[in-house]
């Protein structure tokens, strides 16, 4: 994870929108994942976590993102965009991001169980896989870490 003095306003501000987007997910029942992709400064696309809602196993928040993007852009070659999202990806969302050519992705708290960027195992930077994806982790990890852990408490106690 880097530290805070890494990122700036301009993340901050959009790793709040993909804040956001984790709480719409947890309120519909989604584990709270969400995640924005942003080129040249603006949102092209924003998403959580729909797999149960759409019963779908790859309905991970960076996943639909990448698509609702590439949709927007007219292009499945996301080159010079930024994925934000809350929690670091798991292998199969780091896959989709460096088949995307993302520029970078940034994501808030790890992932001790199936994080990629690192946390488990570092696939994004792999060189075995191509060119590296640049991924900077730690942005606002104590709220999207509080999200997550506030729904997993509640699923708990409803048993």
């Amino acid at each position: 994870m880097m530290p805070d003095w890494v990122f700036d306003d301009a993340d901050r501000a959009f790793m709040a929108g993909a804040l956001a987007e984790a709480r719409k997910a947890g309120e519909r029942g989604e584990v709270p994942v969400g995640a924005l992709l942003v080129s040249g400064g603006r949102i092209v696309a924003r998403a959580g976590n729909r797999r149960r809602a759409e019963h779908d196993p790859a309905g991970h928040a960076e996943i639909r993102v990448l698509g609702e993007a590439g949709r927007a852009l007219g292009d499945w070659r996301l080159e010079g965009c930024t994925l934000y999202v809350t929690l670091e990806p798991c292998p199969m969302c780091t896959a989709a991001c460096r088949q995307a050519r993302l520029d970078l992705v940034i994501w808030g708290t790890p992932d001790p169980v199936m994080g990629a960027c690192g946390t488990v195992v570092d696939l994004a930077e792999d060189p075995r896989l191509g060119p590296p994806l640049a991924a900077r982790g730690g942005l606002m990890a104590g709220e999207a870490a509080t999200l997550l852990t506030a729904f997993f408490r509640q699923r708990r106690q409803r048993g």
